[in-house]
């Protein structure tokens, strides 16, 4: 077996993996209830299922094309940007309350996210006031 034959069945098993991965994550979007849940559908499933599609397209041009750096930098900016904009969604539904809150932590300490400086909480309740 030469290394192109190779190269096509690794291209091939990526580009399912790749498919059923992307399909999993649209149907979650689709079926879960709440945004917090409908989150982890195309930031979990999806990067994972976008990243298979994207391997097979870096092993194919390696092998077929000579090689090609846009997949690569696609990818990196694909796995570093899903988990920062899930984090930030979350905490936009945190502050919200458009979700369950966190558990209570002992002696009073508040949860990271909760933790606003003195200015900041003014800050908020300001515009919370004048949005009502």
């Amino acid at each position: 077996m030469t290394y192109e034959i190779i190269a096509l069945y690794a291209v091939s098993f990526c580009l399912i993996v790749g498919a059923i991965f992307t399909l999993v994550g649209a149907i979650g979007l689709l079926k879960f209830n709440d945004s917090m849940t409908r989150l982890h559908a195309p930031t979990k499933v999806g990067t994972v299922g976008v990243g298979a599609l994207l391997l097979a397209s870096i092993i194919y041009n390696g092998v077929f094309n000579g090689g090609a750096i846009q997949e690569l930098l696609i990818m990196g900016f694909l796995f570093v940007t899903a988990p920062i904009s899930a984090h930030f969604i979350a905490k936009v539904n945190m502050h919200r309350g458009a979700c369950d809150t966190p558990p209570e932590l002992p002696e009073g300490e508040e949860w990271a996210t909760f933790d606003l400086p003195a200015g900041d909480n003014a800050l908020l309740e300001e515009n919370t006031t004048s949005a009502n």
